[in-house]
């Protein structure tokens, strides 16, 4: 088994110390590897929140006047409470071949390797540039990494390419859908439950809507499709509900949350519209007796699909430091589509350790994938240097 160079292990050893979850701050661990950074001679720029308790960290190693290569990871993670981990989450431990703790292959892994190699990065003479951007609040739909990209939006000099190191098994992903969060809110009117027949109640047009999204969702199933993914079709899910305020109270509002994971070629406009026609005839049905029945929907965030050409330059680039041949798609989205639709950054996903371990409790990481992944960015440099 090829080892963890001990700088890397170090890095995420105290990156994991770090319980970034996405609803606290992260600024102890910008601020840490802005000193790592500094320790190495790496100036850094910070890309705050809009409330200041969060940043973005954005670092050129190199010449700035040139396109280089950017390595983008994102610093927070998904909550541990309910999880029954046999250890401390935040505390690194190494075992069978395998390091343990919240965050390590999402994505805090390919983060220590990053940094360590921007430091080696930072003793050779390169050519083209090193790129570090690592983000917050990804986990929440790629929130903070909007306010870097608005950033980026103004320097001179672009990345020429950009590597996401979300885990893929060091694959070379082309390609995700994108995600739109939508709610909608159903409206009835209250009344006492002894009379209930004088009340619309507002739970039971929720349930006539949920019950008409699956009947959509079948239909998606029926339509476009793309092979190269898990789920080859656009999905369209319910995820909360919320309505009531007590048993003896028909209820005058619910509202269900849902998502549309769809296909790059499948925009969710038209599907959202459709939902929309939905919604408005359910609540038509009613109104003679019900004028007040209505179900509005918004859409509450989203992020566009990735969709990079397999011939596309940066494809054949990040394959030959892999030294992989295939390519493929993965479900689960990433702060790719963004840099691609926002900046026109070719872009693809790239990292170590597996999806199947992340978000669960004992997340792990392959110390034989961290290698390959320190090789892979060894490589990397070299290319930097030519």
């Amino acid at each position: 088994m090829m080892p963890v160079t001990p700088k890397t292990r170090q890095l995420l050893e105290r990156l994991i110390a770090f319980p970034t979850v996405s609803r606290d701050s992260n600024l102890a661990l910008i601020d840490f590897l802005r000193a790592e950074l500094a320790a190495a001679g790496i100036e850094s720029r910070l890309v705050p929140s809009e409330a200041g308790d969060k940043a973005n960290l954005y670092a050129v190693v190199g010449p700035a006047e040139v396109p280089g290569v950017m390595l983008s990871g994102h610093s927070d993670v998904v909550p541990v409470e309910g999880q029954a981990w046999s250890s401390d989450p935040f505390t690194l431990l190494e075992r069978d071949g395998r390091f343990v703790g919240r965050g390590t292959a999402d994505m805090k892994g390919f983060i220590a390797a990053a940094v360590a190699c921007a430091q080696q990065a930072a003793r050779r003479p390169l050519k083209k540039p090193l790129h570090l951007a690592f983000s917050y609040d990804e986990e929440v739909g790629c929130l903070g990494v909007r306010r870097l990209i608005e950033m980026l939006r103004g320097v001179a000099v672009k990345p020429a390419f950009c590597i996401i190191g979300e885990p893929t098994s060091l694959g070379v992903a082309i390609g995700h859908k994108g995600k739109l969060f939508g709610r909608a809110t159903c409206h009835g009117r209250e009344c006492h439950s002894s009379l209930a027949p004088d009340g619309l109640n507002a739970i039971h047009l929720a349930a006539e809507l949920v019950t008409a999204m699956a009947g959509l969702q079948e239909e998606l199933a029926a339509g476009a499709r793309d092979e190269a993914y898990d789920v080859p079709y656009t999905t369209l899910h319910v995820g909360l509900i919320r309505g009531g305020e007590a048993l003896n109270i028909v209820p005058n509002r619910a509202t269900l949350d849902f998502e549309i994971r769809h296909l790059p070629e499948d925009p969710p406009e038209a599907l959202l519209a459709r939902l929309g026609r939905i919604g408005d005839a359910i609540a038509a049905k009613r109104r003679d007796r019900f004028p007040e029945a209505r179900i509005a929907f918004e859409e509450t965030n989203s992020y566009p699909a990735l969709a990079t050409p397999a011939e596309a330059e940066v494809v054949a680039f990040v394959k030959s430091l892999t030294g992989g041949n295939s390519h493929g798609k993965i479900a689960f989205g990433t702060e790719g589509g963004l840099f691609q639709q926002r900046l026109g950054l070719p872009t693809v996903v790239c990292g170590p350790g597996s999806i199947q371990q992340a978000h669960k409790p004992d997340e792990w990481l392959a110390v034989e994938q961290l290698a390959r992944c320190e090789a892979m960015l060894d490589r990397l440099v070299e290319r930097l240097c030519e």
